[in-house]
Parts: structure tokens; C-alpha cells; sequence
């Protein structure tokens, strides 16, 4: 083009390559605009063959594109060569701006590398500026002019048309072409990053909604409970959402059960347990309201969700009905704990009940010594109060040598009343020792099934006999204890007396009249005592009662 006139090859260039520009931004995807750039090359610049290297992410390069010989393009296209061996080419040759020609007396160097390329032998130029097939022109695309920014790849050109080295003009186009193409390269990968992001965000959202419906299928049609509460905030706790399960458990409608938390629904008793496990991963049984106003045992669950990954978190509960299971934990443990013949505590019962109340420090031991060492100097002149003897105040106490007793237990410590015929006023635990009269007679002329049923009405006489917080068990036998807390001696002596009352008539049985007698030992528990001294004490008081009433007897009877 360079042996036309000057005006004219300026303009034509620049109409071509204003051509091949807009072609480039005409290109829909990155492989459509690396080829449009390779045959941009060829129709608007000249040349008979052109080649994209594109910079990979490990930084080698690629043949992405080849025009102008498919022979060329079944060699080189797809084929790598690493970024030093083309550091080496672009660092050699001449500079023409931005180019770099390295002519065929000094590219001889690089034909044994590992840069793909198409070259064939020909004769010695002709003249100083005619094209040598061994010559190689290199357009390096970047991401900003003039050389500036990051290397995005390089067009390599061969054989012009015009068989000529391109001239200042010709130069111009191919770098300002390089330049246009790099532009439109970075647009493609921006577009295709866009798309890719777009198929995956639409992905995530049909994976999301795909999950938000499992979620909604599993939370609505699970077998037991499930609800969704607020966490954090004036709301926390109000439930959000709940499902048909839970509905039905608690007999209550979806639009009546977010008006509640699940602390407004918690059993009185198991308020405290609710709230040690209002967070993740925690863990209660405890007693909801339903709307009878019956109460059913359920098993909570919680776990935290959020929306998003900064959005508002959310409290999961899974409740589960363990009604049943409650049922027969509490069956299971009245069988344990209560005789299976009269339902009245058994052995092991009564020593736990007795066994709660006691401790191993008799009461006065320590605290009457207390509040009588415990005097302090008023002496104004004694600032640190101490005594005028000398001694500190707890001196001589045990258990209180050089400092103040042990902190208060919050025990009620049992205390005796005065052992004699007169009542002091004082009140205490009673332990009432009863064991039937005439019992074993019975038994073994009516049989044991006689026999059962006078135990029975005797437990049913005794426990209308004493008051709702009082004890009565079977001890084993045909021997039952009374515990009844909070009697004078005098008190003690009439329960025994309504007691004995209460079992002297007679029994029904088959349609037979049975009677039995009833002796009763009267002791009381007190701390420094073990529950088995406790009961041996009164066991002791009902035989010496049995035997003084027998020889009341006999002497009556003579």
C-alpha cells in the first residue's frame, strides 16, 4: 500500500481498519472475538497470516485464534508456549512503538523454542525493506495504552501483501489495532464472566428455591412439631411459624399460635428449663399448654438458621410428643418407689423422704455455741471488735477455730421435743411406727387373699387419717409408717389415737367381717440421726407400747 500516494493508503487504512474495529465489537462471545481479531489482521490490515496468543491464568500462552492458512491454524492453533520464551522474544528485534520485529538474522535464535510458529525458507531480500518469511512482527495487546497495564497477549503477523516491511503508518494501524483488540478481548471476558456469573446466581436461585420448598415440604408435613421463633430483639421468642403437627398437639389454630412464645405456653414449673435452652443446639423436656388447658410432656429441639449470610437469625424448634414415654418414665418410677400391693410408698421411699430431711450435724452443736461466743466488744476504743478476754469469737468452737462457721445451708434443722410426759410446746417430725394386731391370724385362716385386701383398706384408712403433706408408706408386711411433720407430743399421741381408731372396725371381705388391732411406736426424727436410727426408735417405742397394752390386757382379762 506504501507505493500508492500517502493520502490515499492513510485513508483506505483507516477506512479498513474503522471496519474491522466495529467488526470487533460486533463478536458475541470470547472465541468469537479472538477470531474476529485474528481476520481483522487479514482483511483490514493487510497481512496474509495473523495469530492470537492469549495469556492463560498460569501466565503461558495460547494460540487462541489463526487466520489466513489452515495449515497454519492445524499446527499452531490450541498449542502452548510459555511466558519466559516470549519475555525473550518481546525483550529482542527493533521497536517500532508498542511492536517488536526481530528480522530473520536474529530470529534464527528462536527457532528451536517452545513458542508455536509457522515460518518457511526463502531467498535474501531483494532490497532493504522487502518481507523475509523468516522475519516475525509481534503486536503486544494490554490493557492500557501505550504499553501500560497487564499483558492480555500478542498478535503475531506474517507475509504483508505488499511483500514490504510496514511503514510509520502502517505500524500505527496494527499498534492502534492492537490496542482496539485488547479493549474488546477485556470486554468479551467481562461479559463472559457476567454470563457465567449470571448462569450460576440463576442456578443458586433455583438451587435456593429448590431448597426453600424442601424446607417448606418437610417443616409442613413432618410428623412432629416444628415452629419458627424470633431470636434477639423486643420479639424474641414470638413464634413466627408453625406447623400442622404442632397445631394438633396443642390443639390450637396457625393464626391463635403466633400471638404466643413458647414461654407463654411453658408449664409454671419448667419456665426455668425453657430458658437455659432458648439457644443453639439446646435441649428440654418440658410440659406445653394446650388449649383445654391440659398440659402434654414434649421434647424441644432448637437450632439457628438465617436468611442470608447477614441477614436475621431465626430459631428452628423441633417438638416432639414424648407423652407416652413420660407416662411410663413416671410409671416406672412409682413402681420403683411405691409397694405394688397398697400404692403407698414403699421401704426405699420412705428412707429417701425421711433421709432428705435430716443432716449429720445434731442441731445446737453449733449454733447455740455461735450466738453465745459470737459477742463482739462494744468497746469504742476496739474498733476491730474483738473480745475483752482476748480470744476470738469463734475460739473454741469446733469446726470455728480462727474464723467464722461454714455458710448458712438453708437446712431446717429437725429437733426432738422434750422426752417426757409433759408437752413443751415444741414441734417436731413424728415418725409413727404401726404394726397390725391379729393380722397374721387372718391371714393364715382366710388366706392371703384375705389378708391382701385388709392391707389395702388399712392404707386406704391411714391416708384418710392424716393430713395431704404427711407420709404414709408400708414399710414391709404388716407394718406401716407415718411421718408427720410439724407435731407437739400431745398431737402426736391423738394422731396415733384416731389412727388406732380409724383401723379398729371391721373390715368387709368377701362377705365376712375380719378385725384388726393396731399397735403404734411413737418416735422422732432429729439431724445428727440416720433415717435408719429414726425408724429403729420408734420400731423400739411401738414394741414396749404392744407389750405394756398386752399385759393391760391380761390383767384385764384375769
Amino acid at each position: 500500500m506504501e507505493t500508492e500516494s500517502e493520502p490515499y493508503v492513510r485513508l483506505a487504512t483507516l477506512r479498513q481498519l474503522h471496519q474491522v474495529v466495529a467488526e470487533l465489537n460486533t463478536a458475541r462471545s470470547l472465541a468469537d472475538t479472538l477470531q474476529t481479531v485474528a481476520d481483522g489482521v487479514i482483511t483490514g490490515l493487510g497481512y496474509e497470516l495473523s495469530a492470537v496468543n492469549l495469556v492463560r491464568p498460569d501466565g503461558d500462552l495460547v494460540v487462541a485464534a489463526v487466520a489466513g492458512s489452515a495449515g497454519a491454524e492445524a499446527l499452531m492453533a490450541g498449542r502452548v508456549g510459555s511466558r519466559a520464551s516470549w519475555e525473550r522474544r518481546l525483550s529482542m528485534g527493533e521497536r517500532w512503538g508498542d511492536l517488536c520485529f526481530i528480522p530473520h538474522t536474529e530470529g534464527w535464535v528462536l527457532d528451536d523454542d517452545d513458542v508455536p510458529q509457522w515460518h518457511t525458507a526463502g531467498p535474501a531480500p531483494r532490497f532493504p525493506d522487502e518481507w523475509h518469511p523468516m522475519d516475525r512482527l509481534f503486536a503486544p495487546m494490554y490493557t492500557a495504552a501505550n504499553g501500560g497495564g497487564e499483558l492480555l497477549g500478542v498478535i503475531s503477523v506474517d507475509r504483508p501483501r505488499n511483500g514490504r516491511h510496514p511503514g510509520p503508518w502502517g505500524q500505527e494501524a496494527l499498534q492502534m489495532y492492537a490496542f482496539q483488540s485488547a479493549i474488546a478481548i477485556s470486554n468479551a471476558r467481562l461479559r463472559a464472566n457476567m454470563q457465567r456469573a449470571l448462569v450460576r446466581l440463576e442456578r443458586e436461585q433455583q438451587a435456593l428455591r429448590a431448597s426453600e420448598e424442601s424446607f417448606r415440604q418437610a417443616f409442613e408435613y413432618a410428623p412432629s412439631g416444628m415452629a419458627v421463633a424470633e431470636m434477639g430483639g423486643d420479639q424474641h421468642g414470638r413464634l413466627l411459624r408453625t406447623n400442622d403437627a404442632l397445631c394438633r398437639l396443642l390443639g390450637r389454630p396457625a393464626s391463635g399460635m403466633r400471638r404466643y412464645s413458647f414461654s407463654d405456653l411453658v408449664h409454671p414449673e419448667d419456665i426455668g428449663t425453657l430458658l437455659r435452652t432458648s439457644a443453639e443446639g439446646g435441649r428440654a423436656e418440658l410440659r406445653l399448654a394446650r388449649r383445654d388447658g391440659t398440659y402434654v410432656w414434649v421434647s424441644l429441639r432448637n437450632s439457628v438458621v438465617a436468611d442470608t449470610a447477614d441477614g436475621p437469625r431465626f430459631l428452628l424448634t423441633h417438638v416432639e410428643d414424648i407423652e407416652e414415654r413420660k407416662r411410663h418414665e413416671l410409671q416406672l418410677a412409682h413402681r420403683a418407689s411405691h409397694d405394688s400391693l397398697t400404692g403407698l410408698p414403699n421401704s426405699a421411699e420412705l428412707r429417701a423422704r425421711l433421709g432428705a430431711r435430716l443432716c449429720s450435724r445434731p442441731p445446737g452443736s453449733m449454733a447455740d455455741a455461735y450466738a453465745s461466743s459470737a459477742t463482739l466488744s462494744t468497746d469504742p476504743r476496739d474498733p476491730h471488735g474483738f473480745r475483752p478476754d482476748g480470744k476470738e469469737p469463734f475460739d473454741g468452737l469446733d469446726g470455728f477455730e480462727g474464723g467464722p462457721p461454714p455458710p448458712f445451708d438453708h437446712h431446717v434443722h429437725l429437733v426432738a421435743p422434750a422426752d417426757g410426759p409433759a408437752d413443751d410446746g415444741s414441734k417436731g417430725l413424728a415418725v409413727l411406727f404401726c404394726d397390725l394386731d391379729g393380722f397374721k391370724s387372718i391371714n393364715d385362716r382366710f388366706g392371703h387373699n384375705t389378708g391382701d385386701a385388709v392391707l389395702i383398706e388399712v392404707a386406704r384408712r391411714l391416708t384418710s387419717g392424716v393430713r395431704d403433706g404427711d407420709t404414709v408408706a408400708r414399710l414391709g408386711g404388716d407394718e406401716f409408717v407415718v411421718l408427720a411433720d410439724g407435731l407437739g407430743t400431745a398431737d402426736a399421741q391423738d394422731l396415733a389415737v384416731r389412727l388406732r381408731n380409724a383401723i379398729i372396725p371391721p373390715i368387709r371381705v368377701e362377705g365376712r367381717a375380719v378385725r384388726v388391732g393396731a399397735s403404734f411406736g411413737i418416735g422422732w426424727a432429729s439431724c445428727g440421726m440416720s433415717a435408719e436410727e429414726v425408724l429403729e426408735s420408734a420400731d423400739q417405742r411401738m414394741y414396749v407400747e404392744k407389750r405394756s397394752r398386752s399385759k393391760a390386757n391380761r390383767r384385764a382379762a384375769g
